[in-house]
């Protein structure tokens, strides 16, 4: 293969070496840095929190979109076979990358430069995806493709909110890119992985094949991410978030989750997948009622699928693409049960408005706690080579 090839020829720094290895661990280090830098800001006043929702432009566009990058430029030379993006042109991805994160916490001082700076990342990143799906004639990934592309968007529509006079456009872009990446990422690997898993045990069932309420529930979701980006307040919205949540909690259960208990390292990523369905449902039920605050159903989504998911993925893909055993550590495990712990927290906090800041300031601590235990941990893995292995 182009990849086992592309690892056997480079010879440059391990961090270099592969897609993975420079953006999860910077990724991790930013979202560990990001939320009680956030915190910090808005308590004592600081400029920059008055003058940006900064913490959400940097968990969607900072923090998720290098996680996404990381898998993406690991996964896509798996379904081309052409040569991986690594040594320089990797090395020029992060450099973009980490410009926009200097450039979004000096914005208050460089103006309108900022915004140009850190659009070029993902702009940049989008075309490098479609040019290696497209050479590689890869169309069944053209989705993916397309979902990337939005969250670029996303970004720019977010620098360009007070001009264009659309109330938090961007961000729900991305949001909505984000839930049909995870719904069709996580879909796809979810029930693959449990199945190698299971039939490597000869366990006598295994994850039912994609089917129809696989076909519904992806399509509810994107029913639900178009109507709700465009009309959030719409009560025909709800109702369609609702059932995209209901649909995707029923695909799950087909997918033998409760078979892999023994394993961490599979039934987070079932986890992370439930709370897609669970941050679906709540977000139709803060448009339909009241009595469901609207923090609640966007953090289920983000605190909750993003924050999940994209650990079960980076731990993942970081041993088995490192040569390790695909089976959780110590530290592993305490890195899931700190964002799930995070997530429940943050979604709990709106309904409990006497504990809510104990609940903010520990769901922050737990954040901060698994993605920083996620860069100790794996940091051997990421930034040193081992023998055979990229």
């Amino acid at each position: 293969m182009a990849t086992a090839a592309a690892r056997r020829a480079y010879t440059g720094p391990a961090l270099l070496s592969f897609g993975f290895r420079p953006f999860f661990f910077f990724g991790a280090v930013w979202a560990a840095l990001a939320a009680p830098l956030w915190v910090w800001m808005y308590l004592s006043g600081s400029e920059l929190a008055a003058h940006r929702d900064w913490h959400v432009h940097e968990m969607l566009f900072g923090f998720l979109a290098a996680i996404v990058a990381g898998f993406l430029t690991t996964a896509v030379p798996n379904w081309t076979g052409r040569m991986p993006v690594i040594g320089a042109p990797l090395g020029g991805l992060v450099a973009l990358w980490v410009a926009g994160r200097v450039a979004m916490l000096l914005e208050f001082a460089i103006g309108p430069a900022a915004p140009v700076i850190d659009s070029a990342f993902l702009l940049v990143f989008a075309g490098v995806i479609w040019r290696e799906v497209l050479a590689g004639g890869n169309w069944r990934n053209l989705p993916v493709c397309g979902l990337v592309s939005l969250l670029a968007l996303g970004n720019v529509a977010f620098h360009l909110n007070g001009v264009l006079g659309y109330s938090y456009l961007g961000e729900r872009v991305a949001l909505a890119a984000t839930m049909l990446l995870l719904a069709l990422i996580g879909g796809r690997i979810t029930p693959s992985f449990t199945r190698n898993w299971l039939k490597a045990r000869k366990a006598p069932a295994e994850p039912a094949a994609f089917g129809l309420p696989d076909k519904a529930a992806l399509a509810a979701t994107a029913a639900g991410a178009l109507a709700w980006t465009f009309a959030p307040d719409s009560t025909a919205s709800g109702w369609i978030l609702l059932a995209a949540g209901l649909l995707n909690l029923v695909r799950l259960s087909r997918w033998q989750g409760w078979a892999t208990r023994p394993e961490p390292l599979l039934w987070i990523l079932h986890l992370g997948y439930g709370w897609l369905g669970i941050g679906l449902g709540l977000l139709g039920a803060t448009v339909l009622t009241s009595e469901v605050p609207r923090s609640a159903g966007v953090h289920a989504l983000t605190a909750g699928a993003i924050g999940v998911m994209t650990l079960a993925v980076m731990t993942r893909a970081t041993r088995g693409h490192s040569g390790r055993p695909l089976a959780a550590d110590r530290a592993t495990l305490g890195i899931y049960l700190a964002i799930l712990a995070a997530a429940v927290m943050r979604v709990a906090a709106p309904f409990v408005p006497a504990a809510q800041p104990l609940l903010l300031v520990g769901s922050v601590t737990l954040w901060s706690a698994a993605f920083a235990g996620f860069a100790i941990a794996y940091a051997p893995m990421l930034l040193k080579r081992k023998a055979l292995f990229g």
